[in-house]
């Protein structure tokens, strides 16, 4: 499985989504700093003009980062998987003697373990920044964590696999219609899904949805692979 893993990243040039998670996790770095230091998100009389439960930095980070990374994910495996059985380069994978659901899920996996790391570093850069910033600066924000503190990262160690686990959904459905723009777009309905708010509710202060959720992810992600060997190529 492993090599497959490799063979996934060599195949579709990772490095060119290494650069661009670089360039997204800089940009949303920038981004929530000017949020929090440079005065963006105040109003004129310099009061700050955000959404309900969006008072502490540690909600835009989250917001905005899983915003990004669930459609960077769910580009990639459209780009992986379903670019591949409309180009049908799938056929050629799948004339090798291995399984087609050990080729799936190598696909999968491999854009899997890469968005998750790529996340994970991505949200500890921007709150080392915002940390770093705090000592000098004053936040418009509250600044709600604690870098110090073994359940701030296993919070954000959890929170990235839910996210970065989503995209399986989108996969699914990308799969299902037989088009990578459906991927994408079913990836956007997601977030306003769960990220959007409905006056003062919103799902993504939910504790038992985040689990839910992880669940259903990697049941469509299973789904994915099921009828590999008897479903036609699309």
């Amino acid at each position: 499985m492993i090599k497959l893993i490799k063979l996934e990243w060599k195949k579709n040039n990772i490095a060119k989504y290494m650069r661009g998670a670089v360039i997204l996790a800089a940009f949303l770095c920038l981004f929530v700093f000017a949020l929090a230091f440079l005065g963006i998100a105040n109003d004129p009389d310099g009061t700050l003009d955000a959404a309900e439960g969006m008072g502490t930095i540690s909600a835009p980070i989250e917001l905005f980062t899983s915003m990004s990374f669930l459609i960077f994910t769910s580009v990639m495996l459209a780009s992986f998987i379903v670019s591949a059985y409309k180009n049908k380069t799938m056929n050629l994978m799948f004339s090798y003697p291995i399984k087609r659901q050990k080729i799936l899920a190598s696909q999968m996996i491999a854009v899997w373990l890469f968005n998750f790391a790529a996340l994970v570093v991505t949200k500890l850069l921007i709150y080392a920044c915002v940390s770093i910033g705090s000592l000098s600066m004053e936040s418009s924000f509250a600044i709600d964590f604690n870098m110090g503190s073994l359940s701030f990262y296993i919070q954000l160690l959890l929170k990235s696999v839910v996210i970065v686990s989503m995209s399986f959904i989108a996969l699914f459905i990308g799969m299902i219609m037989k088009s990578s723009k459906a991927t994408i777009i079913a990836s956007f309905i997601m977030i306003f899904l769960t990220q959007a708010n409905i006056g003062d509710f919103s799902l993504a202060g939910n504790l038992i949805f985040p689990a839910i959720l992880t669940v259903v992810s990697f049941t469509f992600a299973v789904l994915s692979v099921f009828n590999a060997e008897t479903r036609d190529l699309l």
